[in-house]
């Protein structure tokens, strides 16, 4: 790996560890403050589908992930971490209650690092019929 690269994984899981500490707790200001200030976010479903772009409106969409789950989220087990120069992929199975059912699913996040920053975020859900 090169330092790029290092730093990338570095960055990316610290960024992951952020977005868990979100989920489970409700707090995203220590994601938030990783954000660039170009971030851009997409998403696949709901009002936030597709591309996003702000601090701000990463800020609105987190408040929405807070209505709908809480802060009952938790991760049950990191399937698997790709990076690149530029970009960290995590897989991983979660659980928690979504809107009052209880909720399962396996998700794919890449963070895009720029420097010591997220500059990019992308969430795929789905489930490969273990999840449910």
């Amino acid at each position: 790996m090169t330092e790029t690269s290092d730093n990338t994984l570095k960055v990316g899981q610290q960024g992951f560890d952020k977005l868990m500490h979100g989920l489970g707790t409700g707090d995203w200001n220590p994601l938030l403050d990783m954000l660039s200030d170009d971030f851009t976010f997409w998403f696949p479903i709901g009002p936030y589908q597709g591309l996003n772009t702000g601090k701000e409106r990463a800020k609105q969409f987190f408040e929405y992930v807070n209505e709908v789950f809480g802060s009952s989220i938790t991760l049950t087990s990191l399937e698997r971490i790709t990076s690149s120069e530029t970009t960290v992929v995590f897989e991983f199975r979660d659980k928690g209650i979504m809107r009052g059912q209880p909720y399962k699913n396996r998700i794919a996040v890449s963070f895009d690092v720029c420097g010591d920053k997220i500059c990019g975020y992308r969430e795929y859900l789905g489930s490969d019929g273990k999840s449910h």
